[in-house]
């Protein structure tokens, strides 16, 4: 049976589940391609290293070829000691130069430092709330582009896009500004443009996501994907 079609009295979770079958085929196929999202318990228990990790392979990621970081990763936790953020945050001005130069990672300086930026970015934290999961774990999702914020405000180079990957892959549960995403959010009139950067557009997708939330019982990660898969592939 083909879905019904969207009208203006349908919830606003409703229309983009509709949008998203009508591009698919059905539920079930939405279905299998929905991330899903740690629980707190999940995210305080994974090692602060690997939150490092992550965060040094968005910053090396970002304005680069994905593939060629993935290939070269065993060499960057073999530099970087696995990412032991005391070690990374205590290595001198010359062995960060040193590692800048190492050909097993991608080689860019301002990148290194920045992995250095975040270790120390990790450290802070720790001393605050115990380790990088707890905080993630109890930051709530209905401000989670108030964590957003606070990356790109403490970290280094965790603006952006390269922030939403983090939480993404490190499986906090959060919606992704992508392309897709952007373009449903203004096809609804939720925002008037696709660069969604201001502060009261953010507050205003929040306010979406948190009543599509509400009604749906589902997770921002999925609902961020069925607004991506209500446009349609490309």
């Amino acid at each position: 049976m083909s879905p019904k079609k969207s009208s203006v009295t349908a919830s606003l979770y409703q229309r983009y589940v509709e949008h998203a079958i009508a591009q698919h085929g059905g539920l079930a196929e939405i279905e299998d391609k929905l991330p899903k999202p740690l629980s707190k318990a999940a995210l305080a228990n994974i090692k602060d290293d690997r939150y490092l990790a992550e965060m040094a392979a968005c910053v090396f990621r970002a304005g680069f070829v994905w593939r060629i970081i993935q290939l070269k990763w065993e060499g960057f936790e073999t530099v970087f000691n696995h990412f032991l953020p005391i070690w990374v945050a205590s290595r001198s001005p010359e062995e960060i130069e040193t590692i800048a130069t190492d050909t097993r990672i991608v080689r860019n300086l301002t990148k290194v430092k920045s992995v250095q930026e975040n270790a120390l970015f990790i450290l802070d934290i720790q001393r605050e709330h115990g380790s990088f999961g707890k905080f993630l774990a109890e930051w709530p999702e209905d401000n989670i582009v108030g964590l957003w914020k606070y990356l790109k405000k403490h970290g280094n180079r965790l603006g952006g896009n390269s922030g939403q990957y983090f939480l993404r892959f490190m499986g906090k549960d959060t919606f992704i500004l992508s392309r897709d995403v952007c373009t449903a959010l203004q096809a609804e009139g939720i925002v008037d443009k696709t660069q969604i950067t201001s502060q009261s557009d953010l507050a205003k997708v929040q306010a979406a996501f948190n009543e599509m939330r509400a009604e749906s019982g589902r997770s921002l990660s999925e609902l961020s994907m069925i607004l991506a898969l209500s446009i349609g592939p490309r």
